[in-house]
């Protein structure tokens, strides 16, 4: 009679010890392991002959009816419009939502993601890029709990909404330069590392105009860098692109279009530019991006970046829902591995800031 093939002979057979065998086999991820190790254990499993056991679904997660939101700040419509897209699928399938608002701090990341271990919500939704310091503990998590991230970065490997800011931005430049904008300015909140998908959307807009060898016209004005770490207030990014605005007008350069990096700060470049009694766009064009609901509002109606924020949050917590039904419907020997990456193509909206450039008139000669 065949002998049959135990955790033990399995890990001698691979070179582990019998509790990473159990673990590795059972789902267990309570403790780290390698991809390497992981598929070797497996693999040797499979070899061996031994009957991998099927995967139950833990009470705790089968009964959670909960989706945790991790948001940088409630006070740009933009985390809103997100928050109402996930929002919108989640009642449908019964579930609350909790947001936990980082206030871009590190430290309360860090506390919201060692929470998780004891809340073991259904599901995780990243509506900003993980801080680099905790990516790992980001991606461990998402082996537990279905967790998704709305990145606006390179591909992660994780579930994930992308959107590639590079290309907004070209976008953004490309409507200037085909209304015959040469000379313009691109108003943006602090360039610091930790908000590389601003400076992605900045180098996307440099990149255009270095295409038709005009670097040299561009001007980028940025916050200061101290601003990032102060708590943001309702009025924050419209209040950058008022002063900044202030700033570039009071100084020797002139442009004759202005890019904000959002809505919001379009909205602070709007107002500084009226003030100074610049027509728009009569005398300067205005571009802002994310086409959050006041920019369609009369009568600034402002030309924004559409890239379809709710959606992008219905997809998110989709992506959850369909997570978690694999996951409580799994009878297989092993769970299926799928990693869902969603991306929207940007698309101008062309409304009332924006125009051909103003033509200078020539002084006529006088005539004797």
């Amino acid at each position: 009679m065949k002998k049959k093939v135990t955790s033990t002979d399995i890990a001698k057979a691979a070179g582990v010890s019998q509790a990473s065998v159990s673990m590795i086999l059972n789902k267990k991820y309570n403790v780290s392991f390698s991809k390497e190790t992981i598929q070797k254990v497996e693999q040797t499993a499979r070899e061996m002959g031994y009957n991998i056991p099927k995967r139950r679904p833990r009470k705790d997660a089968g009964n959670s009816r909960l989706i945790i939101v991790f948001c940088p700040t409630l006070t740009n419509p933009y985390y809103v419009m997100l928050l109402q897209g996930i929002e919108k699928v989640a009642k449908e399938k019964g579930y609350a939502v909790f947001t936990c608002d980082t206030q871009r701090e590190l430290k309360l990341e860090e506390q919201y993601l060692k929470m998780m271990h004891t809340v073991i919500p259904a599901g995780i939704i990243y509506t900003f890029n993980p801080s680099p310091v905790y990516m790992q503990q980001v991606e461990e998590l998402a082996k537990k709990i279905p967790l998704v991230i709305i990145s606006n970065r390179e591909r992660v490997e994780v579930d994930a909404i992308n959107q590639d800011n590079t290309k907004v931005g070209s976008l953004m430049a490309r409507h200037l330069l085909d209304l015959g904008h040469r000379d313009v300015a691109f108003i943006a909140p602090p360039l610091t590392k930790r908000q590389q998908q601003r400076s992605k959307r900045v180098a996307g807009f440099v990149e255009e105009y270095e295409k038709e060898g005009l670097r040299g016209h561009v001007i980028i004005k940025a916050a200061d860098d101290a601003l990032d770490d102060q708590l943001p207030s309702i009025d924050s990014e419209y209040r950058m692109g008022y002063n900044l605005t202030k700033e570039l007008l009071a100084g020797p350069k002139k442009v004759t279009a202005f890019a904000g990096l959002n809505d919001m700060m379009a909205f602070g470049i709007i107002d500084a530019l009226q003030e100074e009694k610049y027509k728009i766009p009569g005398d300067v064009s205005v571009i802002g991006c994310d086409n959050i609901i006041f920019s369609g509002m009369s009568p600034m109606s402002l030309t924004s970046i559409e890239h379809f924020v709710p959606l992008k949050g219905r997809d998110a917590c989709d992506i959850i829902m369909r997570k978690i039904e694999s996951f409580l419907n799994t009878y297989s020997d092993s769970e299926p591995t799928s990693i869902y990456h969603i991306e929207y193509e940007p698309k101008l909206i062309v409304r009332k800031t924006t125009g051909y450039v103003k033509q200078k008139q020539k002084k006529k000669k006088k005539t004797k």
